[in-house]
C-alpha cells in the first residue's frame, strides 16, 4: 500500500518535472526571440539613420570645403581644412572610446535582463 503511494508520487513528480521543463525551454524561446528582435531591430534603425546621416554630413562637408576654399581663394585649402577636422574628431572619439562602453553595456542589458 505505501509503496504503490510513494509510485504514484513518484509518477506526479516526473510528470510535473516534464511539465517544467516544457514549460522553460518554451520560456526560454520567446526570451531569445524577444532579445534577438529588440537587437535586430535597433541594428536596423542605427543602419537606416547612421546611413541618412552619413550623406547629408558628406554633402555638408563638400559645402564647406567650397565654402572656406572661396573664402581662402584655394580649394584645396578648403579641402584640406574639412579633412583636417575629421582627422581631429577621429582622434577625440578614438581617445574616449571607453566612456562609450558603459552607456552601451546598461542600454543593452536592460534589454536582455528585462
Amino acid at each position: 500500500m505505501a509503496f504503490e503511494e510513494l509510485k504514484k508520487d513518484l509518477m506526479e513528480v516526473d510528470t510535473d518535472v516534464r511539465s517544467y521543463l516544457e514549460n522553460s525551454e518554451e520560456y526560454i524561446k520567446l526570451k531569445v526571440f524577444k532579445v534577438s528582435m529588440r537587437t535586430i531591430t535597433a541594428a536596423a534603425q542605427l543602419l537606416l539613420v547612421g546611413a541618412i546621416s552619413l550623406l547629408a554630413l558628406l554633402l555638408l562637408s563638400l559645402a564647406a570645403s567650397f565654402g572656406i576654399g572661396q573664402v581662402l581663394g584655394s580649394t584645396s585649402k578648403g579641402f584640406l581644412i574639412v579633412g583636417l577636422f575629421y582627422v581631429l574628431l577621429g582622434i577625440i572619439c578614438y581617445v574616449l572610446r571607453n566612456k562609450l562602453n558603459r552607456p552601451l553595456l546598461r542600454k543593452f542589458s536592460k534589454y536582455y535582463f528585462d
